[in-house]
């Protein structure tokens, strides 16, 4: 479908400010609801994978994006939408024949819908839920995975501390000391994703003993684990980040992963991420365009919509193009994933570039909106501030900038 078709012009002048999603059909030139996919992008799914991807993009913009506002004000979490979340089946495991693209696609519509949603799954799924697949033990897997991926059980994962964020493998201060068949905890953490919410944290700890970093699964309930809920936040207000406190914590000595051993062993599950939020920032980019389009659209000055104004356009224009290049080199992320070549250079080129683009594509679309882009009445105000988050989370952009200098130069700038 093509923007400035007579047909296009009249369905999105009548369409609502807030939209009403639709599933495209083969033609491209049908579509009530644009999805602004300007080079067809799912046109590379098979045809399921293209009716789930609408299944679940309906349900992101009918079911997640109406009630984030009110829940973002007010730093709230929405404990009823998670039975319908998890009813989406957007928890795929390595047994699955989900493709890397559908899965990333997914990610972006759910962060289209709201991002603090789509860090709450991404955290318990792609971090907490994906640790325990790819490197717990069996009984692990058996005991933990069915309620988490059902949502019934929500995990977290604690790495960040108040003093050590980008050099935390060489200055983490967290220790974890066996002790008969126990481990014993004690350290401090910030910054924790679900946190004040979850069932079970994955403290990542340094082993008194051989001093490498592992990652240890504890429980809410132990003794000595407490929590306090990070307030006054300006972005993904809805997420219940968290510091933790561990003051002798004892678990029995099965709830270690075994599949860490050293800090290394979290290169998986941190490259991945860095691919999700690459994805995320994606998706606030066409949040943003959704929202500043329909604006335009909507808005009358000197006797027509703004977005008959050419600088309107010219913004909108840069803001389509800012999200189309982002979401073309996730494509090529998710067919390096799918063979397996995926690595964290390639992950940081991702995170860095997507994540610039995007502070700048959110920045125009609360121009467009003027006074009322600063409310959250007007949701860009909300788009606008949760941009901050991905920017800074997996890794800021100047860690990720640094991976890919060293990876075009050979040397390191990282001291």
């Amino acid at each position: 479908m093509t923007f400035d078709s007579p047909a296009a012009t009249d369905l999105l002048r009548d369409r609502p400010t807030a939209p009403v999603p639709v599933t495209a059909d083969a033609e491209h030139d049908e579509v009530p609801y644009p999805t602004a996919d300007l080079l067809f992008i799912t046109d590379l799914l098979s045809e399921p994978e293209r009716e789930r991807l609408a299944q679940a993009r309906e349900f992101f913009q009918t079911e997640v994006r109406p009630l984030a506002v009110d829940f973002w004000n007010r730093a709230e979490f929405p404990f009823a939408l998670l039975p319908k979340l998890a009813a989406q089946n957007l928890s795929s495991s390595s047994g699955s024949d989900t493709s890397h693209l559908l899965t990333g696609l997914l990610q972006m519509e759910l962060t289209r819908a709201d991002t603090s949603i789509s860090t709450f799954f991404g955290v318990h799924h792609e971090l907490f839920a994906a640790a325990i697949e790819q490197l717990g033990s069996d009984e692990q897997r058996e005991r933990l995975l069915p309620d988490l991926l059902a949502l019934r059980k929500i995990g977290a994962f604690a790495l960040t501390e108040p003093d050590h964020g980008s050099d935390i493998s060489r200055a983490m201060q967290t220790t974890a000391t066996a002790v008969g068949d126990e481990w014993v905890i004690n350290g401090h953490k910030r910054w924790i994703g679900n946190a004040g919410m979850a069932d079970y944290v994955l403290v990542w700890a340094r082993d008194t003993a051989d001093k490498q970093i592992k990652g240890f699964i504890v429980e809410k309930e132990r003794q000595g684990f407490s929590t306090s809920t990070i307030e006054n936040k300006i972005s993904v207000r809805i997420v219940q980040n968290a510091n933790i406190t561990l003051d002798n914590v004892r678990i029995p000595s099965t709830n270690r992963l075994p599949g860490t051993n050293s800090f290394r062993d979290t290169n998986v599950l941190l490259r991945n991420s860095r691919v999700w939020v690459s994805w995320q920032a994606v998706g606030q980019q066409f949040a943003a365009f959704d929202v500043a389009r329909a604006y335009a659209l909507d808005r009358r000055q000197f006797g027509q919509p703004i977005a008959a104004f050419q600088l309107i356009q010219e913004q909108l224009s840069r803001m389509i193009g800012n999200a189309t290049l982002c979401l073309t080199l996730l494509v090529q992320l998710a067919r390096l994933q799918q063979s397996d070549r995926l690595t964290m250079d390639q992950a940081a080129l991702a995170k860095a570039t997507c994540t610039t683009r995007m502070r700048e594509t959110v920045a125009l679309g609360r121009g467009i909106l003027g006074g009322n882009g600063i409310s959250t009445e007007f949701e860009m105000a909300k788009i606008f501030a949760d941009a901050e988050a991905i920017y800074s989370y997996e890794g800021s952009y100047e860690i990720n900038a640094l991976l890919v200098g060293r990876a075009v130069t050979g040397i390191s700038a990282i001291v």
